[in-house]
C-alpha cells in the first residue's frame, strides 16, 4: 500500500492558478488510479477528478471541468491537480486518494473504493 502526501495548497485570489502535488511512496504507484477529492467548511466530501494508472484516461466533476487539469508521472510517482480560474466556491481542503487497480485505464470515481488516503492541503480562494 503506498502513502500519498498532498502539497502545493495555498491562499489565492479569484481567477487565479494553483498547482496540487501528490507524492507516493511505494514501487506499486503505478499500479494504482489515483483520484482527489475536496472538502469544503460544513460540506461533505465530494469528488474532483480521477486518472487511470497509465494516466491515458481522466475525468472530472461538472463544478471543475475545463477549469481543472490532473496529470501523473510515473517515474516520480507524483499525480497534480493544475486549477485554474479559481472560485471562491473551489475553496476546501484537497484529498488525493487511490487503489491498486488490474488495468490501465479503469477510473475510479467512488471514495469507498479508495484504499490509501493524504492528510489533505488547504486551498483558499479569495473573492
Amino acid at each position: 500500500q503506498v502513502q500519498l502526501v498532498e502539497s502545493g495548497g495555498g491562499l489565492v485570489q479569484a481567477g487565479g492558478s494553483l498547482r496540487l502535488s501528490c507524492a507516493a511512496s511505494g514501487r506499486t504507484f503505478s499500479r494504482y488510479a489515483i483520484d482527489w477529492f475536496r472538502q469544503a467548511p460544513g460540506k461533505e466530501r465530494e469528488f474532483v477528478a480521477a486518472i487511470s494508472r497509465s494516466g491515458g484516461n481522466t475525468y472530472y466533476a461538472d463544478s471543475v471541468k475545463d477549469r481543472f487539469t490532473i496529470s501523473r508521472d510515473n517515474a516520480i510517482n507524483t499525480v497534480f491537480l493544475q486549477m485554474n480560474s479559481l472560485k471562491p466556491e473551489d475553496t476546501a481542503v484537497y484529498y488525493c486518494a487511490g487503489s491498486e487497480v488490474l488495468s490501465n485505464s479503469y477510473l475510479l470515481r467512488n471514495e469507498y473504493d479508495m484504499k490509501s488516503w493524504g492528510k489533505g492541503t488547504l486551498v483558499t480562494v479569495s473573492s
